[in-house]
């Protein structure tokens, strides 16, 4: 018998938008290891004397999509944050020595922003373990990922939390 989790609702009305306990259950597991990455994350990047914003920013200005400019508002979009607290952020980051602005040499009315060469080398030290953390937590993530997108492929056994034994 599966378990249902039905949202509140008027006593007459039916909602198509019930999840099962199993559902909530992969979705949860996939939440925790994703989370889990990014607090590793979070803590490498305090090691090297950066907010985790700060981080993102550095990532975000340096590995922007072919055709999209470095500017204040492109960041933002891509960081999900307001034009405003992106500035500071930016300005934060310059009295660092680890980002600049400098004109777009296209359109003089548009400031572009890049990484310091003090950056870039935080930047590459901070990959290097990123990639290394991947490598070692990746293969939970992505079974997790799989598991919520098709939860019937994945039945080779349980879950496996790190130091914590199986679930």
């Amino acid at each position: 018998m599966r378990t249902v989790i039905r949202p509140a609702r008027k006593a007459s009305a039916l909602s198509a938008a019930e999840l099962d306990i199993a559902q909530l259950q992969r979705l949860a597991e996939f939440r925790f290891q994703l989370r889990r990455f990014l607090h590793v994350s979070q803590l490498a990047a305090e090691q090297a004397g950066l907010r985790n914003q700060q981080y993102q920013m550095l990532q975000c200005v340096c590995g922007m999509p072919e055709g999209i400019e470095p500017t204040i508002a492109n960041v933002a979009a891509r960081m999900l944050l307001r034009h405003n607290s992106t500035v500071e952020l930016v300005d934060r980051t310059i009295e660092q020595g680890l980002l600049r602005r400098c004109g777009d040499p296209d359109d003089h009315r548009k400031m572009l922003l890049r990484v310091t060469a003090e950056g870039e080398r935080i930047l590459a030290s901070l990959a290097e373990f990123h990639m290394r953390e991947l490598e070692q937590s990746g293969p939970e993530l992505v079974r997790a990922l799989r598991h919520v997108l098709r939860p019937n492929a994945l039945r080779k056994g349980p879950v496996r939390d790190r130091g914590r034994g199986t679930r």
